[in-house]
């Protein structure tokens, strides 16, 4: 029998999944006649990308060419594959940190998150040696697909200047749903101003941030305490480590967190120089009946009294939810009290 054998290009077709999931089905049935088939520039879901993929598993198709993605989103394809073993299209989560990239490889890395087949739930790119031109070209390719993003970390990478506009960019569009954004070691405070301002526009879908590392300065302070007072901000994990907040700024902060206590469940303050004065201000948020805090670290804030925290969580519910409390690292001049008043709940004190 004589078999025909041609090229078939569907490139930019807007095929949906179902329609891969046809075309596979389609090809199967008959699948030795087709040897390239360019798919460039569709719309699918991983199903239909898989099914295609397994078609070049069959013995007896003769496909030598299944092309879904650009040259330089190919060139990014084959080298994640390298590295995790699976096509990255057909991932929920991808995680290149600290692999030196280099910007010839970012931009590839680029190009695969623009491309309308690459759908990731998740993004780890933490210390992968990324410039601001990098961090550009990531953000930048992010903008343009940002509905599937739940989980995004750039830490120690240097994100400055057009990097931080397209983050912020990517914040305020209303089809991004970022549950987790973590940026540590990574911006500068002007950069963590914009940062803040951006979420304030968009808050609803947020649970956990970290910009640890980084100095907040005044206005990355206010823009984040009215992200905290917004009643559609629900964020459970705030971590704020060894981010120069003052004693005036940390006033701020709390404040903001008593005027809409019920979600946060985790708090990380250590490394800035609070003072007595403010473990009083976060004793008043324990002592908010709405507060359900479970974490509360406070390593090395300058702190050596604490009996307005023993009060509060002698006078309040808050052991009932209270898990790990971390006073370590502060010249506190008698803790007996505080060690007693925890003694005999489920929470940890170091």
């Amino acid at each position: 029998m004589l078999h025909c054998h041609f090229c078939s290009r569907l490139s930019n077709c807007r095929i949906t999944e179902e329609g891969y999931k046809a075309l596979a089905s389609a090809l199967r049935s008959n699948p030795s006649h087709l040897i390239e088939l360019d798919l460039t520039g569709n719309d699918p879901g991983q199903s239909g990308v898989k099914k295609l993929d397994d078609l070049l598993q069959d013995p007896d198709c003769e496909l030598k060419t299944l092309r879904f993605l650009s040259p330089d989103a190919e060139e990014a394809c084959q080298y994640v594959r390298g590295i995790v073993g699976k096509n990255p299209l057909l991932l929920r989560e991808l995680d290149l940190s600290k692999h030196e990239l280099g910007d010839t490889r970012v931009n590839q890395i680029a190009a695969l998150l623009q491309d309308k087949h690459c759908q990731l739930d998740t993004l780890k790119l933490r210390d992968c040696d990324m410039t601001d031109e990098g961090c550009s070209a990531v953000t930048s390719a992010l903008k343009s697909n940002p509905s599937h993003l739940k989980d995004l970390d750039l830490s120690i990478n240097e994100i400055r200047n057009t990097g931080v506009n397209h983050l912020c960019d990517i914040l305020k569009d209303s089809h991004c749903k970022l549950e987790i954004l973590r940026l540590r070691y990574c911006m500068t405070d002007e950069g963590c101003s914009a940062v803040t301002s951006a979420l304030k526009s968009n808050p609803s879908h947020l649970r956990e941030l970290n910009l640890s590392g980084n100095k907040l300065g005044d206005s990355g302070v206010k823009n984040l305490s009215d992200l905290l007072m917004n009643p559609q901000c629900k964020l459970e994990i705030l971590d704020l480590w060894k981010c120069s907040i003052t004693e005036k700024q940390c006033l701020i902060l709390t404040s903001a967190l008593k005027s809409n206590p019920s979600h946060l469940r985790d708090l990380d303050l250590s490394r800035n120089k609070l003072g007595d004065s403010e473990v009083k201000n976060l004793s008043d948020l324990l002592m908010n009946p709405q507060c359900k805090l479970e974490k509360l670290h406070l390593n090395d804030c300058g702190i050596t009294d604490v009996s307005a925290l023993t009060q509060s969580l002698t006078n309040s519910k808050a052991l009932q939810f209270l898990k790990e409390l971390d006073l370590s690292d502060n010249m506190i001049i008698d803790s007996k009290q505080l060690r007693d008043v925890i003694r005999d709940s489920n929470c940890t004190l170091r």
